[in-house]
């Protein structure tokens, strides 16, 4: 009887602590991997601007000699890296006459199944919005709050380093 009392409180204690062992949503080293592959090393905010201003001057935000302080230029920014709670968010736009016309995401979070699904879901809503919007001001989707977050953000970078206003 003895025997069969100190099996059963070892049973459940066992149990016990295999339920309640908390597992991370990260996989692991999934976010240090896609922080190493996003980041390229140059100094500053890490957007970068590919392209033609057509006689904007850069060194001023674009001056309003081409029609309120916008660029005129064609060309490609790459926005800066957004860290989010659950990974990096980067966006890339392309440009022409001064418009948005493409944006595309350079990486976002997919350390997990859930991430890729909602990601799926929401990135295209957000470049939708992006496109409609001509600038960051667009809005969150639900269910995926933080990668909007992050989205907005590197949005606005690429934004800035094309000197769009």
């Amino acid at each position: 009887m003895r025997r069969i009392t100190i099996w059963l409180l070892s049973t459940v204690a066992a149990l016990v602590l295999l339920f309640s062992y908390k597992t991370s949503t990260m996989g692991a080293g999934g976010e240090t991997s896609a922080i190493a592959s996003g980041s390229d090393g140059r100094a500053g905010s890490g957007s970068s601007w590919t392209g033609t201003d057509d006689g904007s001057d850069s060194s001023n935000g674009g001056d309003t000699s081409n029609g309120g302080g916008t660029s005129s230029g064609s060309g490609t920014a790459t926005g800066s890296v957004a860290q989010t709670r659950w990974g990096p968010v980067q966006v890339k736009i392309s440009v022409a006459n001064g418009k948005i016309t493409n944006v595309t995401t350079v990486q976002v979070p997919d350390g997990n199944r859930r991430d890729q699904e909602i990601n799926d879901y929401a990135v295209p809503i957000l470049r939708q919005e992006a496109l409609a919007a001509q600038s960051a001001q667009i809005d969150t989707v639900s269910g995926a709050t933080v990668t909007s977050d992050g989205y907005r953000e590197s949005l606005q970078s690429a934004i800035d380093a094309a000197h769009l206003k």
